[in-house]
């Protein structure tokens, strides 16, 4: 079987998804495409909106000395979209991205407006082999280009721990958890499933040595959107990956904490894990997983 031109996002995305699979016994699954996130049982508010102030700005491309945004936020991407070679460099940075929304006077080309653009890239969902389902590049994507989000309805934490609890060990997961953590001590949480509504993300495979990176970016809500950028230069036809337990983000100051869990199968009060098939040389051998929900 091979279906490359059709479509999964019905139109939904600016460039299309194709997708190519090595065998008719594969069973595509079936979900309803969204490009942003929903809102799910127990989110109180509407993800989509408009919570956040703009600025005035009314030239073509917002400055940071100018632009109330930047000034505010900080300035995240370069003059060409990409992400600041601190946030990829520094994969634990602390600070927040906030991008200019639709309240904001700047146009849409304004380099402050990334994430806000949606999907760019010519991408295609492919078979991997023992990983099942995965997500390729059709096109060179340079380091700190943002690729795609992962989107799904964002749930709350009770939520999230229903539907993982309920789960079967031999099914897929797709629940994220992302905790980022205040100066303050206090901690937010968003927890994101595109299980039965989702986008591209949902296909991408886990790596221990990844070429994406997750950061939660601000565009509309201060719910944030999980959007993955390319953490060095990626080969056409290369598969795309990233660390479901949040990589090296763990491992710096604890400011972000991002961990997608998979099935466990608790049996006498042990959890079995699921095995890694990375391949990566630093492999971990087992997929993470979030204890904080399933206890």
């Amino acid at each position: 079987m091979n279906c490359l031109s059709i479509d999964l996002s019905n139109g939904l995305e600016d460039v299309a998804i194709s997708f190519k699979a090595d065998s008719t016994e594969q069973t595509f699954p079936l979900f309803q495409y969204s490009p942003v996130n929903i809102q799910g049982p127990g989110c109180l508010v509407d993800p989509n909106e408009i919570t956040l102030s703009g600025c005035s700005c009314n030239s073509h491309s917002c400055t940071s000395g100018s632009c109330d945004c930047l000034q505010t936020h900080g300035q995240a991407y370069s003059s060409n979209g990409t992400l600041s070679s601190i946030y990829v460099s520094d994969i634990g940075h602390s600070t927040p991205v906030f991008e200019c929304n639709a309240l904001c006077s700047c146009s849409d080309a304004c380099s402050n407006r990334v994430v806000h653009r949606g999907l760019s890239l010519s991408l295609q969902v492919c078979t991997t082999g023992n990983r099942g389902w995965g997500v390729r590049t059709l096109q060179p994507i340079p380091c700190g280009t943002f690729v795609c989000e992962y989107a799904g309805e964002v749930i709350s934490f009770q939520e999230a721990r229903r539907r993982q609890t309920a789960q079967r060990f031999e099914e897929n997961n797709y629940i994220i958890a992302v905790r980022e953590h205040a100066g303050t001590g206090s901690v937010t949480e968003t927890f994101v499933d595109p299980a039965t509504v989702g986008n591209i993300g949902r296909f991408l495979n886990h790596s221990c040595l990844p070429n994406l990176f997750m950061v939660p970016v601000r565009v509309h809500s201060l719910i944030p959107r999980l959007a993955l950028f390319a953490v060095r230069d990626i080969n056409v036809q290369e598969e795309l990956t990233f660390d479901y337990s949040g990589g090296s983000r763990n491992k710096k100051q604890g400011q972000l904490h991002s961990t997608k869990t998979d099935s466990a199968n608790q049996a006498n009060g042990r959890v079995q894990r699921k095995a890694c098939h990375c391949g990566a040389n630093n492999c971990a051998k087992f997929l993470p997983l979030d204890l904080s929900i399933l206890n």
